[in-house]
């Protein structure tokens, strides 16, 4: 699944040619990644991830999604965590009041073509935009595993920032210039739960997956299975400090991809997984010392680590 590296790519990719656009025409090729969409009127508890519907309801908020987007003005991109939005701007001029709300899911991507360009394989939704300097363009989500959805949501403030309705129940990640340090290291210290479990949970810290949770901590020395109050503040912000700079490196080399499920709006794959220290390295010399990486399950999760760097101990520091 794209984490948070991998959706900054997208984000930064998308600002300079949607940043200003008007929304010329909408296509939905299959409703089913609607799903986190709720049409006017409609009760909000009808839309979310996992919901099923009908091709009934699916026409619904085809024509609903097609009706509503189609003329929009949209602005700067944003993120939170593996949430990416493009405002929708009011059309007196006034803040935005709502959004367009991708998730990418396992597999989604959004793509920028020519208007001509062929289809992309396993397009779902389609939109055709012209900017004021970039022209005429095709803006396509595609999503092979059909996990990923898009959807027009609310935008509500958190703090000073405007944030989707179905994002605001999560974490800001650490890239985010509001992020509270001070928190996060206070609320991890306050856990007994395994320190890798306690990184995947969107509700502390936002963006973090098994890739970069697990080349995280191979930074920090820790193991995986080691209990949050376990941790000293000054582990726990070297654990943070890690985890930035995982993420720093990992936007440098345009995200991490194993396949052509994730790629950035123009079609590209990322080069990370050759940075990888931890991750899937299950048997192989850790970089670091040279002893058999092991793997775990852990949360029904696979978990990559050195036995010899990163020791399940007590930490006091």
């Amino acid at each position: 699944m794209p984490e948070l590296p991998e959706v900054e790519v997208v984000r930064a990719g998308l600002a300079p040619a949607v940043a200003g656009a008007r929304v010329v025409a909408v296509s939905v090729v299959d409703a089913r990644s609607l799903k986190r969409h709720v049409p006017e009127g409609a009760d909000p508890g009808t839309g979310g991830h996992g919901v099923t519907l009908s091709p009934e309801a699916g026409a619904v908020r085809s024509a609903d999604f097609e009706r509503r987007l189609t003329g929009a003005l949209l602005g700067a991109p944003a993120r939170r965590g593996k949430f990416l939005w493009i405002p929708i701007t009011g059309a007196d001029g006034a803040a935005p009041r709502e959004s367009l709300l991708a998730h990418l899911g396992m597999s989604g991507q959004l793509l920028l073509r020519a208007h001509e360009a062929s289809d992309d394989r396993f397009v779902r939704i389609r939109l055709w935009i012209e900017h004021p300097e970039h022209g005429e363009l095709r803006l396509d989500f595609a999503d092979q595993r059909r996990f990923g959805s898009l959807a027009l949501d609310a935008l509500q403030l958190d703090g000073e920032s405007p944030v989707p309705s179905q994002a605001a129940h999560i974490a800001r990640d650490p890239l985010d210039p509001a992020f509270d340090d001070r928190g996060f290291v206070t609320a991890l210290r306050s856990r007994r739960t395994a320190v890798k479990r306690a990184l995947l949970d969107q509700t502390l810290i936002s963006g973090v997956g098994n890739i970069y949770a697990d080349e995280a901590l191979w930074r920090a020395r820790l193991h995986p299975e080691t209990p949050g109050e376990r941790i000293g503040p000054g582990r726990a912000r070297d654990l943070l400090a890690a985890l930035r700079a995982v993420f720093a490196q990992a936007l440098a080399e345009g995200g991490t991809s194993f396949d052509e499920q994730y790629v950035n709006v123009n079609g590209q794959a990322g080069y990370f997984a050759h940075s990888l220290n931890a991750y899937g390295r299950g048997g192989e010399p850790c970089p670091r010392c040279g002893a058999p990486t092991r793997r775990i399950v852990l949360g029904g999760r696979s978990s990559h680590f050195c036995p010899r760097c990163q020791r399940r101990r007590k930490f006091s520091r």
